[in-house]
């Protein structure tokens, strides 16, 4: 992943990683990036070899920050309703002081239904979240976890799309709260 990278691909990544968030995907043309990470088009190619590339990557890296985040904050609750309560103040903190909302949105709705390479990041990205909700709903103690751990992925979802297009900073706040009483 991105250890083996060398230092003008970690500035690539980063760059990319900057500029894809707050732009968009299709926005943000290799020049800028190369401009942005202090390196030439031909090193981005070299270390890439294309901007499909480097945005599956971007997405596969962002994925893997929130996923070990996630996991640090779940690790210390205990399992039930603390457990569920940290997804959405996780998310929550992940989203302060953006307007863009969830990244893996953003970039499905720029290249979903295409055969581009960040589509099946962004489905294993949504396909983890669901089925680590799954587990602390499972954790919880609920007696037919499968129906409550998808409602609590829908409102998960929800709120993210809700907290930024529909500019509610209580979105994730009143979707938790949803959550927790779905836990009985």
């Amino acid at each position: 992943m991105t250890t083996s990278l060398t230092p003008a691909g970690r500035r690539l990544l980063a760059a990319a990683s900057e500029l894809f968030y707050a732009h968009g995907i299709r926005a943000v043309g290799v020049d800028a990036i190369a401009e942005a990470a202090g390196t030439t088009k031909k090193t981005l190619y070299d270390r890439f070899g294309s901007k499909d590339a480097l945005v599956a990557l971007y997405l596969d890296d962002r994925a893997h920050r929130w996923q070990q985040d996630l996991e640090e904050e779940i690790a210390r609750r205990s399992p039930g309703p603390d457990r569920i309560r940290t997804v959405f103040d996780t998310a929550h903190r992940w989203l302060a002081g953006t307007t863009r909302g969830c990244a893996f949105v953003n970039a499905y709705a720029e290249v979903g239904g295409t055969d581009h390479p960040a589509v099946p990041v962004i489905r294993a990205e949504k396909e983890w979240m669901r089925r680590r909700l799954a587990e602390l709903v499972d954790e919880a103690g609920v007696a037919d976890p499968g129906p409550i751990a998808a409602t609590i992925h829908l409102l998960y979802e929800g709120a993210l799309v809700t907290a930024t297009v529909g500019n509610d900073p209580e979105a994730l706040a009143t979707a938790r709260e949803a959550a927790v009483r779905l836990l009985g």
